[in-house]
Formats: C-alpha cells, sequence, structure tokens
C-alpha cells in the first residue's frame, strides 16, 4: 500500500502597515530521494509482515502528520503573538497620543485662562486709569463751577458795596442838592442824569460779565463731553478687539480638537480594518485546519 505524504508551506507577507496576509499552500513534500536497496532475490511476503508493514506505515504518517500539525500550531501561535503584539502597540500608540492631546488640550486651556486673565487685568488697570481721569475732569469742573461762582458772588457783593456806596454818596448829594435847590437846580439836574448813566453803564457791565461767564461755562461743558465721548468710543473700540481676539483663538482651539480627534478616529478605523483582517485570515484559515 503506497502512502501520501502532503506538506504544508506557510508564506507570511506584510501587505499593508498594520496588517499581515498569510498564505497556506499544500504542496507535494520535496526532499532527498531515498537510496534504492541492493536487489534481493525476491520473496513473497506473508499476510503477517504485509499488515506489519501497513500498521507500521499508518504510524510513520500519523507522527509525521501529528508533527505537521504541531509546526502549524507552533506556527499559528507565533501568528497569535505577533498579531497580539501589534494590537497591544496599537492600543499603546492611541493611549499616548490621548493623553498627549489631553495633556496639550490642558495646556492650551490654561494659555488661554491666562491670556484671558491678563487682557482683564490690562482692561481692569485701563477702566481704573479712566475712571481716575473721569474723576480729575469731574473734580476740575467742580473747581471751575466753585471760581465761577466765587467771581459771581464776590462781582456780587462788590456790586452791592459800590451801589450802597453809590447810595450813601447820592443820599449825601441829595442832602447837598436839598441844601442848594433853589439857587442851583439846573446843575442838580445835570448831576442827576450823570449818576442815571453811571448807574446804566455799572448794570450794563453786570450783564456783561455774567453773560462771559455763561459763555466760559458752556464752552467747558462742551469739552468736557467731547472727552467723555472720546474715552467712551475707545472703551467700546478696546472692548470690541478684546472679543474679537477671543472668538478668533476659540476657533483656532477648535480647529486644532477637531484635527486631533480626526487623527484618532482615523487610528481606531485603522485598527478596526487590521482587527477584521485578522478575524477573516482567522475564519478562512479554520477549514484547512480542519
Amino acid at each position: 500500500m503506497e502512502v501520501e505524504n502532503i506538506s504544508t508551506e506557510i508564506r507570511c507577507q506584510e501587505m499593508s502597515k498594520g496588517g499581515l496576509a498569510y498564505e497556506v499552500i499544500l504542496a507535494e513534500p520535496v526532499g532527498v530521494p531515498v537510496p534504492r536497496r541492493a536487489d534481493s532475490p525476491e520473496k513473497t511476503p506473508s499476510v503477517e509482515e504485509i499488515q506489519e508493514k501497513l500498521k507500521a506505515a499508518e504510524e510513520r504518517r500519523r507522527s509525521l502528520e501529528a508533527s505537521r500539525m504541531a509546526a502549524i500550531a507552533q506556527k499559528m501561535h507565533k501568528i497569535e503573538e505577533a498579531s497580539r503584539i501589534r494590537s497591544e502597540q496599537t492600543n499603546n500608540f492611541i493611549s499616548t497620543t490621548k493623553e498627549a492631546l489631553d495633556a496639550k488640550m490642558d495646556s492650551h486651556e490654561e494659555k488661554r485662562e491666562a491670556y484671558i486673565n491678563e487682557l482683564r487685568a490690562r482692561l481692569k488697570d485701563h477702566l481704573e486709569g479712566v475712571e481716575k481721569t473721569r474723576l480729575t475732569l469731574e473734580q476740575q469742573t467742580a473747581e471751575v463751577y466753585k471760581a465761577i461762582e466765587d467771581k459771581m458772588n464776590t462781582a456780587a457783593d462788590k456790586r452791592d458795596e459800590n451801589i450802597k456806596k453809590m447810595l450813601e454818596r447820592l443820599r449825601e448829594h441829595e442832602e447837598q442838592v436839598r441844601k442848594v435847590r433853589a439857587g442851583n437846580q439846573e446843575k442838580f439836574q445835570q448831576l442827576e442824569s450823570a449818576i442815571q448813566d453811571k448807574l446804566q453803564q455799572a448794570a450794563d457791565r453786570r450783564l456783561q460779565l455774567e453773560a462771559e461767564q455763561r459763555e466760559k461755562l458752556r464752552n467747558h461743558n462742551n469739552k468736557l463731553l467731547e472727552v467723555r465721548s472720546s474715552i467712551t468710543a475707545k472703551m467700546e473700540e478696546i472692548t470690541k478687539d478684546i472679543e474679537n481676539k477671543l472668538t478668533a483663538a476659540e476657533q483656532k482651539r477648535e480647529l486644532e480638537i477637531q484635527k486631533k480627534l480626526d487623527f484618532v478616529k482615523k487610528e481606531e478605523r485603522r485598527a478596526e480594518m487590521v482587527r477584521q483582517n485578522k478575524s477573516a485570515r482567522a475564519e478562512s484559515e479554520a477549514p484547512l485546519s480542519g
């Protein structure tokens, strides 16, 4: 009885990054030819000898198959071990990448908070400077109002004092006029006209001073309003600039996060493809092993 020997050859080839393809080839064994024995006198074997030879051949075939299966199992174990190591490396890479991403995001968040706090501190300092300027302007305005009021009060006091003096002189003059009225009526009339003219001039002068003071006060108020408008516009401009910078920083941060998430998803898809390839190879090799 002739025993067929079937050899199994396993080839390994790296098809792509992160994946391996295995090809199992069943072929005739290639070995050293068995030397022919010297011709011996033909002898008819007995039934027992034939059965012993068949039994020995069967045992050799079983031993050969067992050794081949052991070799195949050892190679499959090596393949599984390589796959497991590759999977662990992939998981370690994903974990390391995720940790680095989290650390970078935390660092970016801390830098962003520090930048926002710095901007807030600068804005606070600027607002304090503006508030000091406003208080200084209000104080100066109050001082100007007080000075104008003091001048007006002083002018009024002097005017009243001058009027009192003039009235006193007028009374004295009237007293004197009464004494000389009979003989000097024309001179009295001229003097009274001159006094009326002086009183009118004094009143006109007073009105002119009051108008000038009111004009100065109105100009000062206009200047104060212009300064306040300028400060308000500058504060709005600074606030808008800060908001634009914060918006740009937030958009940039979201873009970086999206890029990193896309990279992690890509690695996960690649790992999933590797697992699917392994599963497909295992399913395709299962019938061959059976």
